[in-house]
């Protein structure tokens, strides 16, 4: 997943030289769709391992 974050993190930094315009901000809405995604996979991956520890 960390190798996730880089990738989105290049291409938000090649969001940022082309001005976040076109292609760019669509970048930045996938970007923003995949964050919450992995938070609720974070936060689930939490509970799962609190159910089975428990």
């Amino acid at each position: 997943m960390l190798r996730y974050a880089i990738i989105f993190l290049a291409i938000a930094l090649l969001a940022a030289l082309f001005g976040f315009g076109g292609i760019a901000g669509a970048a930045a809405g996938i970007a923003k769709i995949l964050f919450w995604v992995f938070v609720v996979l974070f936060l689930g991956s939490i509970v799962l391992n609190f159910l089975r520890t428990a």
